[in-house]
C-alpha cells in the first residue's frame, strides 16, 4: 500500500513538471511575436509646383509726405488751413510776417534805382564822346577808354543792386507757403503770432505736416528665404484690423533689391489706391504674400523627414536597406514639405522616418 501512494506521489510530480515545461515554452514563444519587426511603407517622391502664401505685417504711409518749416524769421500772420484740411498743389497755407524784410525791399530798391540812374549817365557819356572820336583829334584814345572803364564799372554796379533786389524778393517770397502737392493737412504746430524761423527756438517742430491720402505706400519686410518669390507686379491682399471683414488690394511697385543688413529682410513696397479714403497712413495691415514656385519641386509628407543633431534627412531604399538622404527644408503645407537635395523619381522613401532608423538597416 505504501509503495502506491509513492508512485502516485512521484506521477503527479511528473505531470505537474511537464505542465510547467509546456507552459513556459508558450510564453517564450510570445515574446517573439510582439518583437516582430514593424512594416515600413514607403513612396516614389513627385515633384509639385507648391503655391503657399505668406502672412506679414506692414505698414501703411502716404504716398508723399512732406514736413514744412519756414524758410526766414518771422511771425506767424495768418493760417489757411488746419488739421483735416485737404488742400491743391499751390494753395495758401500760412502767411508769414517780417517787417526788417520789407525794410530790406525798399533799400535794396533805391539802390537799385541809384545805381540804374549812374549807369545811365555814364553810358550816355561813353556813347558822346565815342561819336565825337569818329572825327579825328577831337577826342584822345585815353579819354575815350576811361568813358568806357567807367560805363562797364557802373552796368557792374547795377548788375550787383538788381541781384541783390531779387535775393530780397525772393525772400519775401518765402513768407507765402502753399502745398508742394494735392493732400491732407495732419498735423499743425503753430497759431497766430508764433516766432519761425530756420533755426533757434522757433524750428524745432514743422510748421505743418501735409500727406497725400488719396495713394498710399504699403511697405513689408519680406525674409530672405521668400524673397526670391515675389516680383514687380504682382497682385497681393491685405487686411487692417480697424476694418474687419474688408479685403483690400494693392501690386508690388518697389523691390529694395537687398536686404536689411539688421532684419536680414528685403523692403517690398506697394502701391494702394484709397479709395474713398477708407486707409489712413500709420495703419499696421497684414499682406498675404503668394509664394508660388517657378519650377516644379519634390514635395513629401512632413513625416518623411527627420531633423536631428546630425543633421536633416530622409531615408531611402535600395536593395531592401535603408540609407539617410540629407535634404534642405523649403516651405511647409500643411502635412507636405518642400525638400531639397539628391531625390531621384527612381527611389523608395520611408514615410514614417525616425532617427532609429540608420543606415543599412534591412527592410522587408
Amino acid at each position: 500500500m505504501r509503495n502506491k501512494v509513492i508512485q502516485a506521489i512521484a506521477f503527479l510530480g511528473s505531470a505537474a513538471l511537464v505542465v510547467g515545461c509546456q507552459t513556459k515554452a508558450k510564453e517564450s514563444e510570445n515574446p517573439v511575436t510582439e518583437a516582430a519587426a514593424p512594416v515600413l511603407e514607403t513612396f516614389a517622391p513627385k515633384k509639385e509646383i507648391l503655391s503657399t502664401e505668406l502672412r506679414m505685417p506692414a505698414e501703411i504711409t502716404g504716398f508723399q509726405q512732406v514736413d514744412i518749416y519756414a524758410k526766414v524769421s518771422s511771425y506767424v500772420k495768418e493760417l489757411k488751413a488746419d488739421i483735416g484740411t485737404e488742400v491743391k498743389k499751390g494753395q495758401l497755407l500760412l502767411v508769414l510776417e517780417a517787417p526788417e524784410l520789407s525794410a530790406q525791399l525798399a533799400a535794396a530798391q533805391s539802390r537799385l534805382k541809384s545805381q540804374e540812374a549812374v549807369y545811365t549817365a555814364s553810358k550816355s557819356t561813353y556813347n558822346r564822346l565815342f561819336e565825337t572820336s569818329k572825327v579825328e583829334g577831337t577826342v584822345s584814345r585815353n579819354d575815350l577808354e576811361v568813358a568806357e572803364a567807367r560805363k562797364n564799372s557802373d552796368f557792374a554796379q547795377y548788375q550787383a543792386a538788381k541781384a541783390a533786389y531779387s535775393e530780397i524778393q525772393t525772400l519775401l517770397g518765402y513768407l507765402q507757403i502753399r502745398a508742394p502737392f494735392d493732400g491732407v493737412v495732419t498735423t499743425r504746430n503753430v497759431n497766430h503770432g508764433a516766432y519761425v524761423g530756420p533755426a533757434g527756438k522757433g524750428s524745432e517742430q514743422p510748421l505743418m505736416t501735409i500727406q497725400q491720402q488719396n495713394k498710399l505706400r504699403l511697405s513689408v519686410y519680406v525674409p530672405e528665404q521668400y524673397s526670391g518669390y515675389l516680383k514687380n507686379g504682382a497682385a497681393l491682399k491685405f487686411t487692417v484690423k480697424s476694418l474687419p471683414g474688408q479685403d483690400f488690394s494693392a501690386t508690388i511697385a518697389r523691390m529694395s533689391g537687398a536686404l536689411d543688413s539688421r532684419l536680414r529682410s528685403e523692403r517690398v513696397e506697394m502701391d494702394v489706391i484709397n479709395t474713398g479714403n477708407k486707409l489712413l497712413p500709420g495703419m499696421v495691415a497684414e499682406v498675404q504674400l503668394p509664394l508660388t514656385a517657378k519650377d516644379s519641386t519634390y514635395v513629401v509628407p512632413k513625416s518623411a523627414v527627420v531633423t536631428s543633431s546630425e543633421g536633416t534627412f530622409v531615408v531611402s531604399v535600395k536593395d531592401h536597406k535603408t540609407s539617410r538622404l540629407p535634404v534642405q527644408k523649403g516651405r511647409i503645407l500643411e502635412d507636405k514639405i518642400e525638400v531639397f537635395g539628391a531625390i531621384t523619381p527612381d527611389i523608395l522613401l520611408i514615410k514614417q522616418a525616425t532617427e532609429e532608423i540608420q543606415d543599412g538597416t534591412p527592410v522587408k
